[in-house]
Order: structure tokens, then C-alpha cells, then sequence
């Protein structure tokens, strides 16, 4: 209970601030995403730390890296898509799922082997 307890404080105050940093940027959009996946990945590795040493940690943060990374091209290869062809976004991010989880798994592998 004690854990929990403790996420919750560590994810809302990193949320918060996140939050406050977000909204000073423009467009708004960046304020939810901004809001959201760093802060619960920060809160993550905190907890992560505390439990289980900051090698681990260390790995778990390689591997949130190597992950942002592949989600960057899949964001950016179905806003191009999108962008440019008249099909429905179900089918665009549905189908490029498959390039984000071949991207991340490339990655891993040229990276840390």
C-alpha cells in the first residue's frame, strides 16, 4: 500500500510540473502529451530506482529511449500518411503498428545487442 501511495505522489507532482511546462508552449496539443509520457516514465524510473538498484534502472531507461525513438518515425510516418493520402486513421496507425514494433525491435538490437 505504501508503493502505491508513493506513485501516486511522485507520478501527480511530476505530472504537475510537466503540466505547468506544457502550457507555456504553443500549439496547446503538446500539453497532453507533454503531460503525460514523461512524467509517468520519470515516475517509473524513480520507483524503479528504489526498488531494484539504478543498474536496472539504467536499462529500463535505454529501453524508454530506444522506444520514444521508434515512436518518433511511427508518428511521423502516419502524419505523413495522413497528410498526404485520403485514408482513414484506424487503418493508418492500426497498420503502422507493425513498423513501430519493427523499429523498436531494430533498434534494441543495434543498439544494445
Amino acid at each position: 500500500m505504501a508503493e502505491i501511495i508513493l506513485r501516486f505522489f511522485v507520478g501527480g507532482t511530476v505530472v504537475c510540473v510537466f503540466a505547468v511546462f506544457a502550457d507555456a508552449l504553443k500549439p496547446k496539443s503538446f500539453a497532453g502529451l507533454l503531460g503525460a509520457a514523461p512524467s509517468v516514465a520519470l515516475a517509473t524510473l524513480s520507483l524503479t530506482v528504489w526498488k531494484k538498484g539504478s543498474t536496472y534502472a539504467a536499462t529500463e531507461a535505454e529501453s524508454m529511449i530506444l522506444g520514444a525513438a521508434a515512436f518518433f518515425v511511427y508518428a511521423a510516418v502516419v502524419s505523413s500518411i495522413l497528410r498526404s493520402a485520403r485514408w482513414s486513421a484506424l487503418s493508418v496507425t492500426g497498420g503502422s503498428l507493425v513498423l513501430w514494433l519493427a523499429c523498436a525491435f531494430a533498434l534494441r538490437y543495434a543498439v544494445l545487442g
